[in-house]
């Protein structure tokens, strides 16, 4: 689709931690069946790109993997949408976006995600506990990835578990420890909301919900489901994002 024909926002899909584009597969339809154009990218090192796993790979790196396909499809509009570590990778393709493409951007969801300021690398936005076992981790592994966890950790039970866990592959350590490089007075102008998923929380994503939970510059929503919505509530979530991009700013 090129910037010619369209006509409305390209949903961009950004996956969450040791997943990747698979994991919409169940999202998109139901977005289409409601008029909506998705599209799932797969970051590099993880999912269908695996194979490209290496230490060099950081925040940066998936960045530019949504700024390029943007850039290659030329579309005119799109809603960016992170999953879980993928608000780490909107953040700072938003930054780009702003700059390269300006006018492209019309809001930025953030699902169960981490929500960055200038300068805060993933592991920053987790509590110490779980930052000093990542970095461990990530140490033992040469510095090269973080192994995935047990899809339960989401939520998840019986085939959807399953179905995941066969899926999921090990998450590139740099993304960890690369910071955010924002204009967070930018950004605050940008149209955002927060999809908080009520029914698993995780602690590691306390920081970003305080920060826009009661903030008017914030669109808040909630579902009653675990962290992985595009796994187990694909129909809810499509019908949320749609909304979600419906409601007239704040602030």
């Amino acid at each position: 689709m090129s910037d010619i024909t369209q006509t409305s926002p390209v949903y961009v899909l950004v996956h969450g931690a040791w997943h990747g584009a698979w994991c919409w597969s169940r999202t998109i339809p139901a977005l289409t069946a409601m008029g909506v154009s998705a599209h799932a990218i797969n970051l590099t090192g993880v999912g269908e790109r695996a194979h490209l796993l290496s230490a060099q790979i950081n925040l940066s790196t998936h960045a530019a993997d949504v700024i390029e396909t943007i850039r290659s499809h030329e579309w005119s509009s799109v809603v960016l949408v992170g999953h879980s570590y993928g608000g780490m990778v909107i953040t700072q393709a938003a930054q780009r976006l702003m700059k390269e493409l300006p006018g492209v951007l019309q809001r930025l969801v953030y699902i169960d995600a981490h929500v960055p300021m200038d300068g805060e690398s993933w592991g920053l936005v987790q509590s110490e506990e779980t930052r000093q076992l990542r970095l461990a981790e990530g140490a033992r592994n040469g510095g090269v990835y973080l192994s995935q966890p047990d899809a339960s950790k989401f939520g998840l039970e019986g085939d959807e578990r399953d179905w995941v866990n066969r899926r999921q592959t090990p998450q590139p350590f740099g993304v960890y420890v690369d910071p955010v490089r924002v204009d967070n007075a930018a950004l605050d102008r940008c149209h955002r909301t927060y999809i908080n998923c009520t029914g698993n929380v995780l602690s590691g994503l306390e920081i970003s919900r305080s920060r826009v939970k009661g903030n008017p510059l914030w669109r808040y929503m909630e579902m009653a489901t675990g962290h992985d919505p595009m796994v187990s509530h694909p129909e809810a979530l499509a019908d949320c994002l749609v909304r979600s991009a419906e409601i007239a700013p704040q602030g």
